[in-house]
């Protein structure tokens, strides 16, 4: 059962202005979080991530790792922006935006990239490339799909839970995808292997990652990365290069998703690069479809 946070947010904390005045920007406060969960809460899809790392710090800030600023506007927390391995606003206005811009540049360069709802991350970005950039790769229109009804397909049965012991099965299926995506690996570098394996061993023994074995091969995987808010993210979908092209995919996704939708979320959501036109469309066969649009910068 999913962690539920020490207090009821409730009531509103006011209309935003057309024209909000600017306020300020600075880190939240424990008294802060009620606040903090309200503006979460009104959009647990685009802020499941945010959302689950603070679930996982039993909403303790001082336990997260990481840093949330809130941007203050007519008295009231308008935004936020996650500061940690990743930057991750919410939805926010120009000028919370710049102010976050601002104070990144000042806090330095510490993440390896930006991803949140496209026209944050945009605005973010143009004040940070000068000073960030050129960045290894920018993907301006990323649709985020979900699917909050059974599923439209038959699931593919040979899909199943991944155990603690097949953790060095799935391993090498993990890397390919992340490199496949990324265009770097995650095991390359001074302690990243280790790394690595422990976050992919973490997801396993959470029982966040499905994937279609046979003799001792992954040939489909896919985890949930984040979850909070009865909201369930997927990522690290990959399929064998062999089985490509043959119209597994839709039941294998469909088979993720109803596991999820049994044991951990009811609403089940993911992100696409706009470009993956195969991709998109089995994800709508499955049932998905878009709800906004993220971007993503990877430094």
């Amino acid at each position: 059962m999913a962690l539920r946070p020490p207090w009821l947010a409730s009531g509103s904390s006011g209309a935003t202005a057309t024209m909000p005045a600017p306020g300020h920007v600075a880190a939240v406060m424990p008294e802060q979080m009620p606040a903090a969960m309200e503006v979460l809460q009104r959009d647990p899809v685009t802020n499941v991530a945010i959302l689950g790392w603070l679930e996982a710090a039993g909403y303790d800030l001082s336990r997260l790792g990481a840093q949330l600023w809130g941007a203050w506007e007519d008295g009231q927390l308008r935004a936020l922006c996650y500061v940690g391995a990743n930057l991750v606003p919410t939805v926010a206005s120009p000028w919370a935006i710049q102010t976050f811009a601002g104070q990144a540049l000042q806090w330095g360069r510490r993440c390896s990239s930006i991803v949140g709802p496209a026209a944050s991350v945009a605005g973010l970005w143009e004040h940070l490339a000068p000073a960030w950039g050129p960045a290894r790769q920018v993907r301006p229109r990323q649709p985020v799909m979900v699917l909050e009804q059974p599923v439209q397909v038959t699931p593919d049965p040979r899909v199943r839970l991944v155990t603690p012991p097949e953790l060095d099965v799935l391993l090498p299926a993990a890397v390919a995808m992340f490199t496949e995506e990324v265009g770097v690996s995650p095991v390359v570098g001074p302690g990243r292997q280790g790394a690595y394996r422990a976050r992919v061993a973490q997801l396993i023994a959470c029982g966040h990652v499905f994937a279609w074995i046979e003799d001792g091969q992954v040939l489909f995987k896919a985890e949930v990365g984040a979850l909070a808010q009865r909201v369930a993210q997927i990522q690290g979908v990959w399929m064998a290069p062999a089985l490509r092209g043959q119209g597994l995919a839709a039941g294998c996704m469909a088979a993720v998703a109803e596991l999820v939708q049994v044991f951990l979320a009811p609403t089940v959501s993911l992100y696409v690069n706009d470009f993956n036109t195969p991709a998109r469309a089995t994800y709508r066969r499955v049932g998905f479809h878009d709800v906004g649009t993220a971007m993503t910068v990877m430094l």
